[in-house]
């Protein structure tokens, strides 16, 4: 043989033997889920037996369960991946707080995820517990936890999982804000998430691992700024801000989105969709192929029996409570977070009118809620006390107190501070109009602000309701915590809206411009 057949012998050689190093890893994800372990409507609220039988519902444990033992056979290696915030959202939660979520994460082979903000809904005590419960780890980065002695050497920043002779390196992430966003007490300093998760990347990378996967309850915005910012992350699996990427009507970018050689993907919320994402590696860990889509969770999907049987069970002691009627919607009430975190809402409309309406005889004028306390739409029709419960899941009562016309101003411009963002901090009102320029710098984007038929007056008092979480400094209304004559020991939220929907039934949502954008 002569040497340039040898040399090109060699070269084969080692082509094949580079092509034989290459990893290939298929990553399933959810994201968001928010304890919707039955079937949605296409509001994300609940969805009838009768019309899941007629095809017309989404999601549910019973259809994920199918669908991930589908995803695992299609693939000789996988995870299985979690992105925050399987806490909160139906009775369900309510009822059983995180123990019904472990099992069923338990029973679907979950192989890590993140805390989401609503994992602190009811402190770390039950976050703790959920930890307890579940056989996989939980993972939290940009947080000093060593305080809190509930989380302090359990919680971790980040973990190395051996699979398909390879290390994998998960790092979690959580809202730099979630001490406005939740109850995570005292004990736990959230920190800024690009140096958190650069400060894993570095310390995995020396122990070396070259794989990092990046599990972010933070928004598709700042998952973004993280991968611009660092260095040595392969994939971002994304929550929070329940964005849908993909090829379908109302994704807001391509699966994966890629910034800086990161795969970014995120699968909207409630387990309307399975995330399927298939990566392949070199044998530097570089991704050098990474292909996929989420997998809509329809009729299509077949409802895994026991599951269902599972779920039929965990239900029965929440029926009584769900099943009673209490009013009639004439039309369908928007409840959608797209709209109502941008913009006056119908939903918005309702829940700031029960709100005033409930304490109007106290002398309060205006109304403040906060839009990422709305979780659904509701439907025309019958509305049932589980509708109501699926749009106001958290349990607020009523707050009333005082405050000056500059401090009113003050929380609508915090309010509106992150509408490009999405944020939940967008108010809904009753008792007063104003107009939002969003081109404006954040501070100076409220204006025309009317108390009934008068402009606010600054130095004026006027008594305000909101809902307990707001009235104590969520969501950035940190201006309301030192409020005169303070009460948040209302009646629930739920409750008083109910009631108003009942009062006005058959009740007809609108809008009246209250909220103007320029």
């Amino acid at each position: 043989m002569s040497l340039r057949l040898l040399t090109s012998a060699a070269a084969l050689a080692l082509t094949a033997g580079a092509a034989s190093a290459d990893y290939s890893l298929t990553i399933l994800h959810t994201n968001d889920f928010h304890s919707r372990f039955e079937p949605i409507s296409k509001y994300d609220s609940g969805c009838s037996a009768e019309d899941n039988d007629a095809g017309e519902c989404f999601g549910g444990s019973a259809r994920l369960m199918t669908a991930i033992e589908e995803a695992k056979a299609r693939s000789n290696n996988w995870v299985l991946v979690d992105g925050g915030d399987q806490f909160q959202g139906t009775l369900f939660y309510t009822y059983y707080k995180g123990k019904l979520a472990a099992e069923m994460m338990n029973k679907m082979g979950y192989t890590a995820m993140t805390v989401g903000n609503h994992e602190f809904d009811d402190g770390p005590e039950v976050l703790r517990g959920f930890m307890d419960a579940v056989d996989f780890p939980v993972l939290m980065s940009n947080a000093d936890v060593s305080g809190e002695p509930l989380l302090a050497d359990v919680l971790m920043k980040s973990t190395v999982i051996e699979q398909g002779g390879e290390k994998l390196g998960f790092i979690g992430l959580t809202p730099q804000d979630t001490d406005e966003l939740a109850s995570p007490g005292p004990n736990i300093v959230f920190t800024d998430p690009s140096d958190a998760v650069q400060g894993e990347v570095d310390r995995l990378t020396e122990e070396g691992v070259n794989k990092i996967i990046v599990l972010s309850h933070s928004s598709y915005g700042v998952d973004q700024r993280v991968a611009q910012n660092t260095t040595g992350i392969d994939v971002i699996v994304g929550g929070h801000s329940n964005t849908l990427l993909g090829n379908m009507d109302g994704a807001e970018g391509p699966y994966p989105t890629v910034v800086n050689g990161v795969q970014i993907v995120q699968a909207y919320a409630y387990g309307k969709f399975l995330g399927e994402l298939n990566v392949t590696f070199d044998d530097e860990g570089n991704v050098i192929e990474a292909t996929g889509a989420p997998i809509l969770m329809d009729a299509a999907v077949a409802e895994d029996e026991a599951t269902k049987a599972r779920i039929a069970e965990a239900a029965a002691p929440l029926d009584e409570i769900r099943n009673e009627v209490v009013a009639e919607a004439a039309e369908p009430i928007e409840g959608n977070r797209d709209v109502c975190r941008a913009m006056e809402c119908s939903m918005g409309n309702l829940v700031a009118d029960a709100m005033l309406a409930r304490v109007a005889d106290q002398g309060v004028q205006i109304a403040i809620a906060n839009s990422g306390g709305l979780r659904a739409s509701i439907d025309a029709g019958e509305v049932t006390m589980g509708e109501v419960l699926t749009v106001l899941p958290f349990q607020n009562t009523l707050s009333t107190f005082t405050v000056t016309g500059a401090t009113m101003l003050e929380a609508l411009e915090n309010g509106v501070s992150q509408i490009e963002e999405g944020a939940g901090r967008f108010p809904q009102v009753a008792g007063l109009t104003f107009t939002v320029d969003p081109a404006a710098e954040p501070g100076s984007r409220v204006s025309d602000v009317m108390v009934g038929d008068a402009p606010l007056d600054p130095e004026a008092e006027y008594g305000v309701v909101s809902n307990n979480y707001v009235r104590n400094g969520g969501d950035g209304y940190k201006m309301f915590v030192d409020a005169k004559d303070a009460y948040d020991f209302g009646p629930d939220l739920a409750d008083v809206t109910a009631e108003y929907l009942a009062e006005n039934a058959p009740y007809q949502p609108y809008t009246d411009g209250r909220i103007t954008m320029k």
